[in-house]
């Protein structure tokens, strides 16, 4: 069995926290059995590899996630990259080709996709592993997993199975129907009939989504599908392939499982009170906040609220309010303030853009230990970067420097550019051009090795 895990969106759900270049699959707000703070994505990652399907697994994902990917569970997590974000279908369809042309998976074998960042406990992924033998008990097209309500939420789908006896040593049934997001009043019907809620975990043997390839006369090379990926259209696998399918099984799962996609669910599950500067006074309850900026923020007297803050806005809700921020939000699109990058993480601390069109810029750049920048340069822009702790090594157009605390190096617009740190390096970097944008970089190569080679 092969898993291939999702991991798109850009995610208005958690903001100011989460945005367009860091889902909610990246904030580290839950923690791991060592008492260390981990995020939804590092959570699933650890309890795949405990479950033993680590080798087995790759994590479909957008060039904008790469990035943070790397920088989480580091440089060799095999990562099938999608050229630009459309929908759950091309991004399936992209991995068969991957695993079936450049992997050389067998067409008879089981791939599993999940999402990144279910809460679940690791009983749940060894129910995943069952999903091969549901497959071949059952014979059909496709098999899910649906999870036991707990109580009749409108805001799942609904996998409706048959009223016959569970079959086979699977105990699986064959899927009647589905309904999307009831009333309250239509889920606690369905629950009495047996109804169970949609986790999206599905599977299916390979050759059956190579063959529908074919037969949909679209590339089943992986190579030729990149290239062509812009012309899949934009829709989801369930619609698409789910909808379709004539025979599908699904396998109950009596374990806990959440989807922690709002301020109100996440917070649930959160060890801690206070994540970040700042104070929640004892007669708060169930009163939460994350506070990524340098000021401390005081909440007094307030009960079932959220405050969240960051470089991109603030956040005050009450928790029950807290699902409405992506509607309020919608049609307002600004640029992230923060960025987690695969050698540490940079913020926005001033942006001002003058009558003249002349922007300037100025950032906190945080780069890790034993972690290097890309040799790059810009066209539309210079930088002066002042050294502000730390200690690392430089390349300027092919000339190497140690650099320190105190140091500072102008960088015009055109020259080639790389700093790696020997110990944890903070920069202060002031741009000013004509455009400041994160497309303006050309990359010329990425790991430290390579970058010396070109400058021997």
């Amino acid at each position: 069995m092969k898993l291939v895990l999702l991991s798109g969106g850009s995610g208005k759900r958690l903001w100011p926290l989460s945005n367009d270049s860091r889902s909610k699959q990246f904030l580290k707000v839950l923690t791991d059995p060592q008492g260390t703070a981990e995020s939804m994505v590092q959570r699933v990652w650890r309890q795949i590899g405990a479950a033993g399907l680590g080798r087995d697994s790759h994590i479909a994902t957008s060039k904008a996630q790469v990035e943070v990917m790397q920088s989480q569970l580091g440089y060799e997590t095999p990562l099938i990259v999608e050229p630009e974000r459309r929908d759950t279908f091309p991004a399936i369809a992209l991995a068969a080709t991957y695993l079936y042309s450049v992997q050389g998976v067998g067409l008879q074998e089981t791939i599993a996709v999940l999402p990144v960042d279910p809460y679940v406990e690791e009983a749940f992924f060894h129910k995943v592993k069952q999903l091969d033998d549901v497959l071949n008990e059952s014979g059909a097209d496709l098999a899910l997993i649906g999870v036991t309500p707990t109580y009749p939420s409108e805001k799942y789908g609904y996998i409706i199975p048959t009223v016959e006896d569970a079959s086979g040593a699977t105990g699986y049934r064959r899927v009647s129907r589905f309904t999307e997001k009831p009333s309250e009043a239509d889920a606690v019907r369905l629950i009495e009939q047996g109804a169970l809620w949609n986790c999206g975990v599905f599977a299916f043997k390979l050759d059956y989504i190579i063959n529908m390839l074919i037969a949909l006369e679209l590339p089943i090379q992986y190579d030729e599908m990149a290239k062509q990926y812009m012309k899949l259209p934009k829709i989801s696998f369930d619609y698409q392939v789910v909808e379709k399918a004539g025979h599908i099984a699904v396998s109950q799962y009596d374990g806990e499982w959440r989807d922690l996609g709002t301020w109100n669910t996440l917070t649930d599950e959160m060890e801690h009170k206070v994540l970040g500067r700042g104070i929640v006074s004892e007669d708060c309850e169930n009163t939460h906040l994350i506070n990524e900026l340098d000021i401390p923020v005081t909440i007094l007297g307030l009960s079932n609220v959220v405050v969240a803050t960051s470089p991109d806005g603030i956040l005050v809700s009450e928790k029950a309010a807290s699902p409405r921020i992506k509607e309020v939000l919608n049609g307002i699109d600004s640029r992230p303030m923060f960025e987690e990058r695969r050698w540490g993480h940079y913020r926005v601390i001033d942006f001002l853009k003058y009558a003249d069109g002349n922007e300037v810029l100025t950032k906190r750049i945080c780069i890790k230990a034993g972690r290097n920048l890309s040799y790059q340069y810009h066209e539309k822009r210079d930088e002066v970067w002042t050294i502000i702790s730390g200690k690392g090594e430089m390349i300027l157009d092919g000339v190497r420097s140690d650099i320190a605390a105190g140091d500072v190096v102008k960088i015009a617009r055109g020259s080639c550019h790389s700093i790696l740190a020997s110990e944890d390096l903070e920069i202060i970097e002031v741009q000013t051009g004509s455009e400041l944008v994160e497309e303006d970089i050309i990359r010329l190569s990425v790991r430290w090795n390579e970058i010396i080679e070109k400058c021997v």
